[in-house]
This record gives C-alpha cells, structure tokens and sequence, in this order.
C-alpha cells in the first residue's frame, strides 16, 4: 500500500502538475502586465496601510498573517534542506521562479476571493476556490468545487494542519530538551483548543502576533549566519545561479544533480512552501475588510513574497555559505548544521524555536481553511464538530505511524491545485478586469488630489 502510494504522490506532483501550476503563473504574469514587479511597492506598502474599510471578518493585514501562519511552517527549514539536499544549490534558484511566477497565481487568488465570498448563515465571511469556482465559472462546475473542499478538509485533517506538524513539534522539543512527546502533545493540544474554538476572530488575531514575530527572529537568526559567512556570500550566490543551468558535481555526501533534478526539487518545494496555486490562501483572504477584490490580491501576493523570496532564501543560503548542504545529514538536521557552524551554543535553542513556531502557527492557520471548507460542504451545524474533530486529532498525532498519513496528505494537498488552477484560467479575465478597475480608481483619486492642491498652491499665491 505505501509503495503504491508512494508511486501515486509522485504521479500527482508529477511534470504535469508542475507545469500547469508554473504556466498558470506564466499566464498570468503576462496578462497582469508583470504585476508582480511593477505594483510590489505598492503590495508592501498595503500590508500596513490597506484601510480595511469594506465588509469583512478581519483586517487585511490580519489575512495575510493568518495565510502566513499556514504556509510558513516546516518547509520553511526541512523543505529548503531538502530540495538543496536533492538537487544542489540550483534547486535555490529554481524556488525563486516558483515563487516569482507565484505572486501573479497568490494575486489572482485574493482577488477572486474577494470578488466571490458570501455571508454564512451565522454572519461570518466564506470565501475561497469552492466559490469562486461555483460562482465565476458556473453551476455546472459545483462537482470540482466540492472536489476542492473535500480534499481541503482532508488536507487539514491529515497532515498539513494536524499530524506532521504535530510531529515536528513533538520531536525537535524531545530532542532538544528531553521533554517527553506526551507532555508536548497535551500543551500543544489545549493551545490549540483554546484557539480554535473562537473562530476566525481568535486566530486572526494569535497570527498576527505570532508571523511577525518569528519571521523577524528566524531572518534575524538566519542573517547572523550569513553574517559570520560574508566573505564567502558573493560566491555562493554565484554557486545557486551558474548550479541552477549545469550540472552539480558529487562532493562529500552530496550525491551530484542535473538541471532537470535541481530543477524539479526547487520548484516542488518552493510551491509546497509558499502554496500559491493550492488554493489554500485565498480561503482567509476572502474574509479581509476591503471593497476591492484586487487590493487584498496585493496584499495577499506578498504572502509568497515573504514566504520564499525572504525565508526561505535566508535559509538556502545559510545551507550553501555553511558547506552543510554537501554532507551527510538532511532536512532539518542539515538546517541545524548550518547554524551551529557559526553559534554552536545558540543553534540547537534557535531551530527549535523557530520550528515549533513554524509548526504551530500551521496548525492554527490550517483549522481555518478546513472548517471553511467543510462549512461549503455541510453548513455551519458542521462547524463545531469540525474543530472538536480537528482538536482530537492534534491530540492524537504523537501516537500514530505517520509515514502513510504524510504521503496522503502530500497527495490531497496537490489535487487541490487542479480544481482551484482550472477555475483561475478559466476566470483570468476577471482578474484583469478587476485589477483594470481598481488601478484606473486610483489613478483618478491621485489626478484629483494633485487638482485640489495645485488649485490650493494658486490661491496661496494669489492671496
């Protein structure tokens, strides 16, 4: 059964998958007018100035943390070690076209979701793929939409929000202090309940607090490193550019790589870290206080932004300057090499804080998109036995054999992709008109401010 399993999950994140999620991005890209770059700026500048003045369950900034706390997680560390472990030092560069391709796919989400939420029955905003799908592309396409949720909830239930992470908590906190996984497992358990229960509300606002402040930390941490390994930064940067196009020789225990390898192991995990395309963002993006379908877009293209540009390329690059990346170790091991090559006192207690911050703030993150999905499938009377469910399943995560549960939910986490990519092609023109509409608004607030003050500067003069 694994080993069928197995030869399934690398079926679905297969060249097709991949291909169709990059060329969606690619699509994108184009028809947004490199969107990505030209309106960055302004994206960041958002993220604190957005006014948060539409209707909505929360501020913008506090979607994008709740987003955040989703998909900066364990791949953040384990990820990036793996892919640099697989494909060599190119496999650095290859995340970064994921990623840039992904802000255009991470836009268009937010976009859509805005545009397509709805009211529950209990008041609170619902949003996402299973919308916009049912919504922009019609009636007909409900079966793809309920498809999306049910592997929404599953992927929730299963791994992304539940067991590996879990797991990872429980393991690095045992490891490194001897704490035994059941004591962890409880703490872990009744945070997570505490949280929960009070909805969108509750987590929104433990994310906003808790993204920043681990995000900043782990940069913080990871720049110390490159600091300590400056003389050797320029050619490392140079490594991950002339790697990512020829192939990596074996050295030490690295085993060697071509293009194709590095190029698949980068773009994999850059997609599996940051989730554009998945489909899980725009599910809280919807809930954001705004009137404008393509600010909260913006906004929510700076979640990739953050996620890999800035995290995960902190962490590559502690990997390469560090020389770990061509031993024997992996995953966050390797992660955890790096750093106590430069602070070997401080790195055990940094990766372990950053990871345990990392993992819990995708649990929380994750509770959200599952029960707005099984909210699309059962209505609200399925929202509390979902997190009751959702909580037990926490709880019973250190005790189960995860090997199986982790290739499940690594294939349920890349069919979601299909039907939320389906329906951002086949609704990229309303992203565009959406985008049209919003930046001809502004451009018209500005003309009009410049009006108001140059007819002020005349009467200044005049007077």
């Amino acid at each position: 059964m694994l080993d069928f399993l197995n030869a399934f999950d690398a079926l679905v994140w297969g060249p097709p998958l991949m291909i169709l999620l990059i060329g969606t991005g690619i699509m994108l890209t184009i028809r947004l007018g490199l969107l990505q770059v030209m309106k960055l700026p302004k994206a960041l500048q958002l993220i604190f100035s957005a006014r948060s003045n539409g209707s909505g369950d929360v501020s913008s900034f506090q979607a994008l943390c709740t987003a955040l706390a989703a998909t900066v997680g364990t791949g953040n560390i384990v990820g990036v070690a793996t892919a640099v472990k697989a494909g060599g030092p190119g496999a650095l560069f290859w995340m970064w076209i994921a990623a840039f391709f992904g802000m255009a796919t991470k836009y268009a989400e937010g976009v859509l979701a805005v545009k397509y939420r709805k009211v529950d029955d209990n008041g609170n905003i619902s949003g996402g793929p299973m919308y916009y799908i049912e919504q922009g592309l019609g009636k007909k396409y409900k079966p793809l939409a309920v498809i999306f949720a049910i592997f929404g909830v599953m992927t929730a239930s299963l791994g992304s929000g539940t067991f590996t992470q879990v797991n990872a908590i429980t393991s690095i906190v045992n490891v490194s202090f001897d704490v035994p996984v059941i004591y962890t497992a409880a703490v872990l358990t009744i945070l997570v309940a505490v949280i929960t229960i009070g909805g969108l509300q509750s987590i929104a606002k433990v994310a906003s607090k808790i993204v920043p402040f681990m995000a900043v930390v782990y940069i913080i941490s990871a720049i110390s490193v490159l600091v300590y390994y400056v003389d050797v930064l320029p050619a490392a940067i140079k490594l991950v550019i002339d790697s990512a196009f020829t192939t990596t020789a074996a050295q030490g225990g690295f085993l060697g790589a071509t293009i194709m390898i590095a190029m698949r192991s980068g773009i994999a995990r850059g997609i599996y870290s940051n989730e554009a395309g998945l489909g899980s963002a725009p599910i809280v993006a919807a809930a954001a206080k705004t009137k404008w379908p393509a600010e909260q877009g913006l906004v929510s293209m700076t979640g990739t932004f953050i996620d890999t540009i800035i995290i995960c390329t902190m962490t590559g690059l502690t990997l390469i300057v560090s020389g770990v990346w061509c031993g024997d170790v992996n995953g966050a091991a390797m992660t955890e090499a790096a750093f106590a090559s430069a602070f070997p006192g401080l790195a055990k207690y940094m990766l372990t804080f950053g990871l345990v911050l990392f993992a819990f703030s995708t649990i929380i993150g994750w509770s959200y998109y599952g029960e707005r999905c099984c909210e699309y499938l059962f209505g609200v009377k399925g929202i509390m036995p979902y997190r009751i469910c959702y909580i037990v399943l926490v709880g019973l995560g250190v005790f189960l054999k995860l090997e199986t549960i982790w290739v499940i939910a690594d294939i349920v986490n890349g069919l979601m992709a299909i039907p939320n990519l389906i329906a951002l092609i086949g609704l990229s023109g309303v992203v565009v008109a959406e985008t049209k509409l919003y930046f001809d608004h502004w451009e018209r607030v500005s003309e009009r401010r410049k009006s108001i003050s140059s007819a002020g500067s005349s009467e200044l003069s005049a007077e």
